[in-house]
């Protein structure tokens, strides 16, 4: 099948299939699965217009609401986490579009750009997780995390209660309880951090979720399964934005294919879809740990392919 708007040219069950695979793991860290869609669409579909972050977008809009939908029925969103988040990230997603119609036109400067990017958060997820495993802590701390370990992990036994409870939140400041355990927030800190990382989604066409969910996780210490809902939500309003500017500023650059590709975008969409919602619905099933590793093991690798790529 020919798509003419972005000069592919793919079986129509391969894309629905690919994200499917895709978003089933990734959502369950709150991620839509975009960005690892982005390599798919350059590298093997050779769809390297900058359309194809908008295209991206677009099936993020299509994808996310049924994993959205599950996290609000089990009472798994974080509504001020959320909104702090779709704030934050707005703005920069603006900003990104702009650069990456005006600086990033180059596919080979593009892929370097997002090597590097994914390589500092895959990094930094691994070491935490190698520091929560005791690689090199002292035998205090070990002793230590290992009765937190127990005691989180007796809680889980005892308690299959994934619910996140809001207890408190203002404009600076929001505190939540998850399996026991309070937990409080600096919201400024989150919307600084999520207006930075807006820019580099919307230059990447991914929304920012895929960085901002292991930020959360690495730098605000959040519980990988309180903040699958947020992230997501906020993915997809700055996706309904981000395809939006595109779309916008498409006439003023007559020589570039900056509007989505809709028909290759809504296949890939339509396989997200229920890849979104088993994900979302399987998450609560899975060890935070494993999600981690899972996370940083699929961004890893993608900066890796990226890098090879550049330098080939």
């Amino acid at each position: 099948m020919y798509f003419p708007l972005s000069g592919v040219t793919v079986d129509p069950w391969l894309p629905p299939l690919v994200s499917f695979v895709i978003s089933f793991f990734t959502s369950m860290g709150g991620i839509s699965g975009a960005f690892l869609l982005l390599p798919f669409q350059m590298s093997f579909l050779q769809y390297t217009h900058p359309s194809v972050s908008s295209t991206n977008q677009f099936y993020n809009i299509v994808a996310i609401p049924p994993g959205v939908y599950r996290y609000w029925r089990e009472g798994r969103m974080l509504w001020p986490l959320t909104w702090t988040v779709v704030l934050g990230t707005l703005p920069g997603v603006f900003i990104g579009a702009l650069v990456r119609v005006g600086g990033l036109r180059d596919p080979r400067n593009f892929k370097l750009f997002a090597a590097l990017v994914l390589l500092y958060i895959g990094g930094k997820l691994v070491r935490d997780q190698l520091k929560k495993g005791g690689g090199t802590s002292r035998p205090s701390e070990q002793r230590m995390q290992k009765e937190v370990s127990r005691r989180n992990t007796t809680a889980q036994a005892v308690q299959a209660d994934y619910t996140v409870q809001v207890t408190s939140t203002n404009a600076r400041r929001f505190s939540f309880t998850f399996q026991g355990e309070q937990f409080d927030v600096n919201r400024v800190g989150v919307f600084l951090l999520c207006f930075v990382v807006g820019i580099v989604g919307g230059i990447y066409g991914i929304g920012g979720g895929a960085i901002i969910a292991p930020f959360l996780i690495s730098f605000c210490r959040l519980p990988v399964h309180t903040i699958g809902g947020a992230t997501l939500m906020g993915t997809l309003v700055t996706s309904i934005a981000g395809v939006s500017f595109y779309t916008a500023i498409a006439p003023f650059y007559p020589d570039l294919t900056v509007a989505p590709d809709w028909l290759l975008g809504l296949l890939f969409g339509l396989g997200g879809m229920l890849g979104m919602y088993c994900g979302a619905r399987c998450q609560k099933y899975v060890s935070a740990r494993l999600i981690k590793w899972l996370l940083a093991s699929i961004i890893l690798l993608t900066a890796g392919r990226y890098l090879l790529e550049f330098f080939a």
